[in-house]
């Protein structure tokens, strides 16, 4: 008790420093002080582009009318994302435009968000706000150039801010909703969702293994019996991050596939 008062007097104080935004970032360790500076998840989204494209690449320069396993299983992902989440949801005739877009949004995603749980990496790439905002802000671009092309700007603003069979009373409430909707809430919601999913996984791996260094390896007691069930844990956090990730993948993909198709007219 005599503690808490303590530090609640110097909280009331000012004598506590309380903790910044620079305490939650991660320290620059490549050209620290300047534009091109470096922290490790930055650092991870380099390697893993640079790797995706030369695996990509690679893949691409040795292609065969008979495929091999690996050009197989490039080739079935393709398809999937094609196939199940492009056309599935727009049509091979509109889908068309979207297919490399898509594509890449779901293999970057998925591979950035596997980096969490590839020894060396150890954090997934989407683990910031920054990178899924980024994706997110690339669906809405792509979902305002699609409606103003179809319908021009105007109409385009008319249908997303004045639904049709609306009471006209009603539109003072729900027009800065659905301003509020179309500017902010649909792509904060894609950006948290998937930010938020990987961030969690890996704050429970990582807890699971800091549980297992505490009980199994230095208690040196009967409290290694819980490391072993912290270890087991660990494991199963991790294959289910491995699920989490190509999951994420996907239903952003999905979502975004759905957003864009949602600014065409027959999507109404």
């Amino acid at each position: 008790m005599n503690e808490t008062l303590l530090s609640g007097v110097m909280l009331a104080s000012g004598d506590v420093e309380l903790p910044g935004v620079g305490d939650f970032l991660l320290p620059e360790i490549i050209f620290p002080g300047t534009p091109f500076a470096m922290d490790r998840i930055i650092m991870v989204r380099v390697i893993a582009t640079v790797i995706m494209l030369v695996v990509l690449g690679l893949t691409a320069a040795r292609v065969k009318l008979i495929p091999g396993r690996w050009q197989a299983a490039v080739e079935w992902v393709l398809e999937f994302v094609r196939e199940q989440i492009v056309y599935q949801v727009m049509g091979e005739e509109r889908g068309k435009r979207y297919v490399p877009m898509i594509t890449t949004m779901f293999l970057t995603i998925f591979v950035f968000n596997i980096c969490g749980i590839i020894p060396g990496f150890n954090i997934a790439a989407t683990a910031t706000i920054t990178m899924p905002l980024v994706f997110a802000g690339w669906c809405f671009v792509q979902y305002w150039i699609a409606g103003i092309r179809e319908k021009g700007l105007g109409e385009f603003l008319k249908e997303e801010l004045f639904p049709k069979g609306v009471p006209a009373p009603i539109y003072i409430l729900l027009t800065p909703i659905q301003l509020l909707e179309l500017l902010v809430i649909r792509p904060v919601s894609l950006t948290i969702r998937l930010f938020a999913n990987m961030l969690s996984g890996h704050i429970m791996v990582g807890l699971c293994l800091a549980a297992t260094q505490l009980f199994l390896v230095e208690s040196h007691s009967l409290m290694a019996v819980i490391g072993v069930g912290t270890f087991a844990a660990g494991i199963a956090m991790t294959l289910f991050e491995a699920f989490v990730a190509a999951l994420q993948a996907f239903i952003f993909a999905m979502l975004t596939t759905a957003y864009i198709n949602m600014s065409y007219p027959e999507a109404e």
